[in-house]
């Protein structure tokens, strides 16, 4: 279908306005652009902030969401939760209404993980605060009322990579389990080379110029990009890994990346299901106050937590 008409206008706005070209200034921008598009707060129950500690002693803020209605309910399934933003931008707080939103429609109490930031902390430092993250979840299951069995790993574009890279890390590691991979428009391999990229690169929110600009915040060497940590498309094998869901845009250069990770799963019997979402660009978790067809993301995503965790259907 074609873009979603409200993106369409917007993007017509967007491309008359001056683009920042500080990183200061980028992240402030960013802040408040995407915040102006999420539309109103969602209630949930809780909203806690926890301390755990990075790989290398540094702290480590995790912020939890308990979905509206539980109330008290234990064992409750859980999603580990990274943000995107290139992985040199974003914060807790930019993704506070959507991981209200992704708690109500899974579920799943979230919990997001405030990872360091590139280029002051260069790959693997993000990953493994993700990493970190999921243990500290995991060897805490019991205090925080989740049932450690049922743990997913969730992302959005650059978190989305993490995610899927924190999954990879797990298995090689022996643990923490991950129950599921819930990712939303992945970033998936550092190469440029998909028809996405020719046909959506330019003019559809996110540029193959602004994710050449991510990358270079992000990897240290060139050759970082060739590890499955940061490409988790070039995992030698699939052997091992949980189960995915992946969400891509219609209109989006990382479209083609993401629909080839869920096939590299199921050609090597990984059960994964791909999902693309009509008329939307990158970014569209933030978009909901944009236009009502941003809440499929919600919707399918849902969907799936609710069947892989065995939930009844949200009202």
């Amino acid at each position: 279908m074609a873009v979603d008409p409200h993106i369409s206008a917007f993007l017509v706005k967007l491309s008359s306005a001056s683009t920042p070209l500080v990183l200061q200034e980028i992240r402030a921008a960013t802040e408040v652009g995407l915040r102006a598009l999420q539309g109103e707060t969602e209630p949930v129950d809780a909203i806690t902030d926890f301390q755990a500690m990075c790989h290398d002693g540094q702290p480590l803020r995790i912020r939890a969401y308990t979905p509206a209605g539980c109330g008290e309910e234990t064992a409750m399934p859980a999603l580990v939760f990274a943000h995107g933003g290139g992985w040199f931008q974003c914060s807790l707080d930019l993704y506070d209404n959507p991981c209200r939103a992704l708690a109500n429609a899974t579920g799943c109490k979230v919990y997001s993980v405030d990872y360091r930031l590139a280029p002051e902390h260069k790959f693997p430092v993000p990953v493994e605060d993700v990493y970190a993250g999921l243990q500290w979840v995991s060897v805490n299951a019991d205090m925080l009322g989740i049932d450690r069995q049922r743990i997913a790993v969730c992302g959005d574009s650059a978190g989305g990579n993490l995610a899927a890279a924190v999954a990879i890390m797990s298995r090689d590691r022996g643990g923490p389990t991950v129950a599921h991979q819930l990712l939303f428009y992945p970033v998936m391999d550092y190469a440029f080379s998909t028809q996405s990229y020719q046909d959506y690169g330019r003019n559809f929110f996110l540029t193959e110029e602004t994710m050449r600009y991510c990358w270079f915040t992000y990897l240290l060497n060139e050759s970082d990009g060739a590890s499955p940590y940061a490409s988790p498309l070039r995992v030698q094998t699939v052997a091992g890994l949980p189960a995915a869901t992946v969400l891509v845009s219609e209109y989006d250069p990382l479209r083609d990346e993401g629909e080839a990770y869920a096939q590299r799963l199921r050609e090597g019997g990984v059960a994964a299901d791909t999902h693309r979402l009509p008329g939307m660009v990158h970014a569209c978790i933030h978009m909901v106050g944009l236009t009502p067809a941003a809440r499929r993301l919600f919707a399918l995503a849902g969907h799936a937590m609710r069947a892989a965790f065995k939930l009844e259907a949200s009202a």
